[in-house]
């Protein structure tokens, strides 16, 4: 199943239109014709591609994002207007829109927008997966073990290791072979790999 779009345009005419766009090609789209609708229903609604129109009563599309952004809510945006001009679209991509379009949009390219949108959250869910994994690894690590894994991640040789922490190349040997015994895996990439993750959320 594709990730959801939801659309957010007071114009019934084009969030109708776009919406049957969208349906043809097999997404799935919710429609949304003002912003405070769609906040009224945020927590319910899992994460997918945004559509915002620029031009709205009392909450701009702008404005939407920022509040989002406010919230902690990084969805991909496609903000699209009739009446864009440069410095909105600066303040768009600066509050980490993906694209801008103009109206009428280019079915193409709007195709396309939704399609990177989600292929980039898709790819954001993955990390944030990967990262949660590495941090229950973490968390079933000695206080010791954790700290040879963290000098293995910076690449510090057994020795190297051993001599930092006053232990015997022999101790520093037993440590990484527990830390692989619980990671699944003696290498030293993947040992770093999965340190990466759990401390940088990658």
């Amino acid at each position: 199943m594709s990730l959801p779009v939801y659309l957010v345009d007071d114009d019934d005419a084009v969030r109708e239109a776009l919406a049957l766009l969208m349906r043809t090609v097999g997404l799935s789209v919710r429609g949304f014709a003002a912003p405070e609708t769609f906040l009224g229903a945020l927590d319910r609604l899992e994460p997918g591609c945004l559509i915002l129109d620029i031009r709205m009563p009392a909450i701009s599309g702008l404005k939407l994002q920022e509040q989002l952004r406010a919230r902690g809510v990084d969805w991909p945006t496609v903000v699209i207007s009739g009446h864009g001009d440069i410095e909105a679209c600066r303040r768009a991509f600066r509050n980490g829109a993906i694209d801008f379009l103009s109206k009428p949009v280019d079915e193409e390219d709007l195709i396309d927008a939704i399609q990177k949108g989600h292929a980039d959250l898709a790819a954001r869910q993955r990390q944030a997966s990967e990262a949660g994994e590495a941090r229950r690894l973490l968390a079933r690590l000695t206080e010791r073990e954790a700290e040879v894994l963290e000098m293995v991640a910076k690449g510090l040789t057994t020795r190297q290791i051993a001599d930092a922490l006053a232990l015997s190349p022999r101790t520093v040997d037993s440590h990484r072979a527990a830390i692989g015994a619980k990671a699944g895996t003696s290498s030293a990439a993947e040992l770093t790999r999965l340190w990466l993750d759990a401390r940088e959320g990658r």
